[in-house]
């Protein structure tokens, strides 16, 4: 780090064997309900109308059980470099990996949920230290959400998307970049926008998967498939999101499942991965079994079930109509995610876009589902918004 203060001391993970052990007697004993009542059994997006079909979770609890090692998730954290800081009272974790490149630009990542910084293990070497020479470097920082992972779970109410926007800027800070570039998908995307607005002095400019939209817009004037966007996205805050509706009202009373049972914390997990992924079946059509229980296997251990969900009871909904981002921004909108906005929509927000991309491919997880293009994506895109950054006076 370039400031090593008693202000952040080094980390490491490791869970014990007897927590180790605890899971797989629980994954053991696990009870499950009967098959889904659902048309329709060969592969296809129809067996899980009801959720996650009942054949597809006890195979991967088998897995989980039997074959998945966490020791090894946990040596890949160990060796990125982890630390632990603490802003306004609440202890929180990061993933420090800095570039040995002289040129190199911070860049501040930020998962949602259902993800942690598990989405971004596997791609912060190449962003660090690409392969091509031409392609920026970052020093990279991957803060683990309030509630979230290692970060401290918070006593009391006021951690919403704001104070985590303004807290990143003082774990930046504290790292010694006073200027840094941003990226986020999910919760991660909307705090990404919050820094790029309310943060314009620290923020050189920034990356998202997430162009929220002030609300009221008009759908004259759109193309057609800029209506369809618009009209799969109402969809699913209408029909699809009955799980951030619960985890915005009643975080406490699902948390008991996610904390006490994990079987119940896979599935509620599953679940989002394989509705919210680029694929026709099972989210492990794109996305390694592995890396889900990487995630899924997170949550459990730090037992933040409960705590990760009450980001919903702190934030839902709760983006400023009236925040607009001047500093450039370059948005990427990919075709299987939740919440997809047109560009003439989002640039009532984000006022200076200087790259815009709509992909053929990839969902909510694009890191996961198409890590090679989402880390050429991420690279163009901060290149773009370094260029813009650069030509202001």
């Amino acid at each position: 780090m370039n400031r090593q203060t008693s202000e952040a001391q080094a980390f490491e993970a490791h869970a014990s064997d007897a927590d180790l052990d605890d899971l797989r007697a629980r994954l053991a004993a696990a009870r499950l309900p009967e098959a889904e009542t659902v048309h329709g059994a060969a592969p296809g997006p129809g067996r899980w109308e009801q959720g996650v079909p009942l054949a597809d979770l006890v195979d991967v609890v088998n897995y989980w059980r039997t074959g998945y090692n966490w020791r090894s998730f946990e040596n890949r954290l160990n060796q990125i470099g982890q630390f632990r800081t603490t802003i306004d009272d609440l202890g929180i974790h990061f993933l420090h990996r800095r570039s040995p490149r002289a040129d190199a630009v911070p860049l501040l990542l930020t998962h949602g949920w259902p993800g942690s910084v598990a989405e971004f293990t596997h791609v912060m070497d190449e962003l660090a230290d690409p392969k091509n020479a031409d392609a920026p470097a970052f020093h990279v920082v991957a803060p683990s959400l309030p509630g979230f992972g290692y970060s401290d779970k918070p006593a009391t109410t006021g951690w919403g998307i704001e104070k985590i926007a303004a807290a990143w800027v003082k774990l930046m800070g504290r790292l010694g970049y006073s200027r840094f570039v941003a990226h986020g998908g999910d919760w991660g995307g909307v705090i990404t926008t919050i820094l790029g607005g309310r943060f314009p002095e620290h923020v050189l400019g920034i990356h998202t998967t997430v162009a929220q939209a002030p609300p009221g817009l008009t759908t004259d004037g759109l193309t057609e498939a800029e209506r369809r966007w618009t009209e799969e996205t109402r969809d699913f805050w209408r029909h699809r999101a009955a799980y951030a509706k619960q985890q915005a009202a009643r975080p406490q009373t699902i948390g008991y499942s996610l904390v006490d049972s994990p079987v119940g914390l896979l599935a509620w997990i599953l679940d989002k991965f394989a509705e919210w992924t680029d694929t026709e079946d099972s989210p492990f059509e794109t996305i390694p079994r592995d890396s889900v229980l990487d995630n899924v296997t997170l949550y459990w251990l730090t037992r933040s079930g409960a705590s990760s969900a009450r980001i919903y009871y702190e934030s839902h909904n709760s983006l400023d109509p009236e925040l607009r981002v001047d500093v450039p921004s370059a948005i990427t909108m990919y075709p299987r995610d939740i919440e997809k906005s047109p560009r003439p929509w989002a640039q009532e927000r984000f006022r200076q876009i200087v790259r815009w991309r709509a992909p053929e491919a990839g969902g909510h997880f694009p890191s996961l589902e198409v890590p090679e293009y989402f880390v050429k994506d991420l690279q163009e895109g901060l290149a773009a918004v370094l260029a813009a950054d650069s030509s202001r006076p």
